[in-house]
């Protein structure tokens, strides 16, 4: 194939860094606006042809797909055109700025039959796709909550919150590992530093059997912390993403109500502290099993993990959150996020697309 990195700032010299290692990948194109940025990537990369105007890359009639990790606001116009020119398109996290125009992305790639895959990168890590095996087993039991902590100190934004930046890390892995899509979102958020771009957030996400979720995002900390907590009727979960090797920790304690009691005396809850179990879970970069991931959807015409389906529910919640940070944390609706049949089909052309929202 041959692909072209349109960004190559903060994140896309590793996207060109995995592409270019792949053996699926016969051309490498780098895109940037900055010369000193296609400089360190030619110096890097050889082989690599560079441009500063990506529109030139419209006219290229070989080219199959491109990769997009520029900021956000130029995720829907760039991915729009490619897609009217018929290229598959990897948008780096999170899909759009909008439920609408990220809505129309969805779209425009069922029509011309082409690949949107979206970067949560955390649905290829092994650590997550180990969590989701364990709750899926029932070890843990019936799922409480979940509490998610992603802060550190920097790197401050211009153009998104913190919940926009950090928020789609946990929201993706939430619901890819319970398999459920919240129906509300509740949040409050404070800005210190630039007017409007919250730098500090507490997000509650609702679902309807009862599962509540928190995710606390922060650029203001002092310390670099990924951590989520699962708490469950048979045992609990904790997952520290920086931890270098036990990443999963999987406690054998919980609290019971006793099942029979005649009087408020004898009522007592029972408290059970076990031990700590932590499994094996494979060593691999995530990054480059979800680069070769789309490449593979690509040439078989299959839909990816992180399909446009996918981007689209996490930017409707981002977009709730939002929206709910602005009324002080009054509860908001996830906008056209009901799931109605999450059913793959072939269209026709080989492609398999998931449908069924409203």
């Amino acid at each position: 194939m041959k692909l072209a990195v349109i960004g190559c700032g903060y994140w896309g010299p590793n996207l060109v860094r995995n592409f270019v290692q792949s053996n699926k990948i016969r051309e490498c194109i780098c895109c940037d606006l900055d010369q000193k940025r296609l400089a360190r990537m030619k110096s890097l990369y050889p082989s690599v042809e560079v441009i500063s105007d990506y529109k030139e890359l419209l006219r290229a009639p070989d080219l199959d797909a491109v990769a997009i990790a520029t900021p956000v606001r130029f995720h829907h116009p760039i991915a729009k055109e490619f897609l009217l020119h018929g290229k598959h398109v990897f948008i780096e996290k999170p899909l759009t700025h909008s439920y609408e125009t990220s809505l129309e992305l969805v779209k425009l790639a069922d029509e011309k039959d082409k690949v949107l895959m979206v970067g949560h990168t955390f649905e290829y890590t092994a650590a997550v796709n180990k969590i989701k095996e364990i709750i899926e087993s029932g070890e843990l039991g019936k799922i409480l909550y979940i509490s998610c902590i992603r802060v550190n100190l920097g790197l401050i934004q211009s153009d998104i919150n913190v919940v926009w930046d950090l928020a789609p890390h946990d929201i993706s892995t939430i619901i890819y590992i319970i398999g459920e899509t919240p129906i509300s979102v509740n949040s409050q958020g404070k800005a210190h530093f630039k007017h409007n771009i919250e730098d500090v957030a507490t997000t509650t996400l609702n679902f309807k059997n009862g599962l509540i979720a928190f995710i606390h995002s922060s650029w203001l900390d002092p310390n670099k912390i990924r951590r989520t907590t699962i708490v469950g009727s048979r045992r609990m979960l904790v997952y520290d993403d920086i931890e270098p090797q036990e990443k999963i920790k999987i406690y054998d304690k919980g609290v019971a109500v006793p099942p029979y009691y005649d009087t408020f005396a004898e009522f007592q809850f029972s408290y059970r502290y076990g031990d700590i179990h932590s499994p094996r879970i494979d060593d691999y970069e995530p990054l480059k099993k979800e680069c070769d991931h789309f490449l593979t959807c690509c040439q078989k015409g299959v839909s990816p993990l992180s399909d446009g389906y996918s981007g689209l529910r996490v930017v409707s919640i981002l977009e709730a959150a939002n929206k709910s940070i602005k009324l002080s944390g009054k509860s908001v609706q996830i906008q056209g996020t009901k799931l109605l049949n999450r059913r793959s089909k072939n269209n026709g052309n080989g492609l398999l697309i998931a449908n069924g929202w409203n």
